[in-house]
């Protein structure tokens, strides 16, 4: 961890990856424009070639917003690069098109990391839109057992000792914890000097936890606040099943995840117990969504759900 030096004057860049999510984009620069920090603030969307209009609205309804249109799904790591070293800020916020901030959250993360010096990533509680929690705002890093836990569906339990349930936040007191999500996410830009960005070799999903992880290896505190919330329309444009390449992406991710944090550091029995599982759920996965879309193809027309020529979600 670097020497804490004074952060630059406090400034805001805020950094949102959108694809094919025109609506949702709207939405998100709306409820953070009315409700934003009191701190100057930069908002960048980096547009994965939607070609939806989402590009041509932003400039016509927030012509303050900068924008940059790639020529190619760049991904969220790669994007989310992109407008981060665009600014200067001492602080970075990404936030997902399906977020909709609260009055004073931002400005309440920003308050605890100007006084602890310590922490280099912040969050808050995530709310879906019936008020339950998203248990993705807060998590322990993973480890065999509890993601075990978390894909056999016993994590779900509250009888499962802690280390099978690390998928769950469980905390209700603001303080440290390993992870939160990329969601919406509070990060100290001298952090990211002192670490990285994020790791572009996630293409979608884990690169959330990688940073988080290196932060954590670096001496930088991550910090969740579950007495303040947004709320997070998850899976908003994504619909309930992945597709093809979000589905390769997520189990690539846990491999990469696993192999450049873990495996060094780990007996070779059990890489390979933790690589064929990996493998084995990957073609499950696949196979189930093959079945569901076998199943689709064959309703009415009237029932089907439209789905973006790419196969990929709008976002995360």
């Amino acid at each position: 961890m670097s020497a804490r030096a004074s952060d630059r004057t406090i400034e805001l860049d805020v950094v949102m990856v959108s694809y094919r999510s025109r609506e949702l984009v709207r939405d998100s620069l709306r409820s953070l424009f009315a409700n934003p920090p009191t701190c100057p603030m930069r908002v960048h969307v980096i547009d994965n070639a939607s070609k939806d209009g989402t590009v041509e609205m932003i400039r016509a309804e927030f012509p303050m917003v900068d924008v940059t249109s790639a020529n190619e799904n760049l991904g969220f790591a790669r994007a989310t690069n992109i407008g981060i070293r665009s600014g200067s800020g001492a602080y970075v916020l990404t936030l997902n098109p399906d977020t909709r901030l609260r009055p004073g959250v931002v400005d309440r993360l920003l308050a605890v990391m100007n006084e602890r010096r310590e922490i280099g990533i912040a969050s808050c509680r995530l709310e879906r839109s019936d008020g339950t929690v998203d248990h993705a705002a807060a998590r322990s890093f993973p480890t065999v057992l509890g993601t075990l836990g978390h894909f056999t569906g016993l994590a779900r339990r509250t009888s499962v000792p802690s280390e099978g349930s690390q998928y769950r936040a469980l905390t209700t007191e603001p303080g440290p914890v390993d992870m939160v999500c990329g969601a919406f996410m509070l990060i100290r830009r001298i952090g990211l000097e002192d670490v990285g960005t994020f790791d572009e070799g996630y293409w979608m999903y884990i690169e959330d936890i990688d940073l988080c992880y290196r932060f954590a290896r670096a001496g930088w505190l991550t910090w969740y606040d579950p007495t303040i919330a947004i709320t997070h329309l998850k899976g908003a444009t994504s619909g309930r099943t992945r597709t093809r390449r979000v589905n390769y992406a997520f189990h690539y991710g846990m491999y990469r995840f696993y192999r450049k944090h873990y495996a060094k550091r780990t007996s070779a029995v059990t890489n390979a117990v933790v690589y064929a599982g990996l493998v084995v759920k990957f073609l499950l996965a696949a196979a189930r969504i093959e079945a569901e879309k076998s199943f689709a193809s064959n309703l009415p027309s009237w029932l089907r759900t439209s789905s973006d020529s790419f196969g990929v979600p709008r976002t995360r």
